[in-house]
């Protein structure tokens, strides 16, 4: 990462051999905290963006992308989500998405570096219009050992808004972690996961199939977005499960009470489609 005397933010990542920019107004904020290096610039056209130890995180442009894809596919997958866990999310983009459903009772938030929403909640407070809703729990502290302490069948959607699947945030991409997400959810569960990059990570995608099937997830399903901030400028969250994940409740899309800037039905259904390159 760089913030060079001509004012632009550069990621650039040696193992994909690609790098991304960003115009910049001002540097708003920096500090370490115990677990990671925030920062929040002002872009020219992105608007506030936070990075997070030298990778860009979330943009006040262009989050809804994510955010939106990262959750109602799944929650429209469900046939009733009451019960949501949330692993990371600390923008709480996420959770604000979650608790558009009004059917959704319980919505828990576990990120384990706290700075990240409060500064989320100085910088974004967008994203951050739900954290007072009497259905959210925000708890700061290990989603690994949340997860592990979870009841059986406690649970409806488990979306985990996580870092890349490398230091702390390996785990997360485990068979172990999986199995723990089976055990928690309900016969009708689903586990909602950002997947990384169609294009530039398919190993990763690979990886979290086999490793999703031999926890004991029957079906898997990828959709894929645009993410112009991400690697490559296309994402993917994928979805796990023991219920047929390309069918949802389309007519509940339809006449939905709350309104999205990009998904829809026709992208739920657009964004399950497979490129030829990933069949394999």
């Amino acid at each position: 990462m760089s913030f060079d005397n001509k004012h632009w933010f550069t990621e650039a990542i040696d193992e994909t051999g690609t790098a991304f920019s960003l115009k910049l107004k001002s540097k708003l904020h920096e500090e370490q905290t115990p677990y990671q290096k925030i920062e929040i610039f002002d872009t020219q056209t992105f608007g506030k963006l936070m990075v997070i130890d030298g990778c860009t995180m979330v943009s006040s442009r262009d989050n809804f992308l994510y955010h939106e894809m990262m959750t109602h596919p799944a929650l429209f997958t469900h046939p009733d989500p009451r019960r949501v866990l949330i692993i990371g999310g600390g923008d709480c983009g996420t959770l604000r998405e979650v608790l558009k459903h009004p059917e959704v009772e319980q919505a828990q938030q576990v990120d384990i570096d706290e700075r990240v929403t409060r500064l989320s909640e100085q910088y974004f407070p967008e994203l951050c219009e739900s954290n007072h809703d009497p259905r959210a729990e925000l708890h700061f502290t290990d989603g690994i050992k949340w997860l592990r302490e979870a009841e059986n069948e406690s649970l409806d959607v488990i979306i985990v808004d996580s870092t890349d699947p490398i230091g702390p945030g390996e785990v997360l991409f485990t068979e172990e972690f999986y199995r723990h997400c089976r055990r928690a959810l309900k016969t009708e569960g689903i586990l909602a996961q950002q997947s990384e990059s169609p294009l530039l990570h398919q190993s990763i995608l690979r990886n979290m199939y086999q490793r999703m099937q031999a926890a004991g997830f029957s079906h898997q399903a990828t959709l894929s977005f645009p993410q112009p901030i991400y690697p490559s400028g296309w994402w993917s969250a994928t979805l796990a499960g023991n219920i047929n994940l390309r069918d949802f409740r389309e007519q509940d899309v339809a006449q939905k009470t709350f309104s999205c800037r990009y998904y829809n039905a026709d992208i739920h259904k657009g964004a399950l489609a497979v490129p030829e390159f990933m069949k394999d």
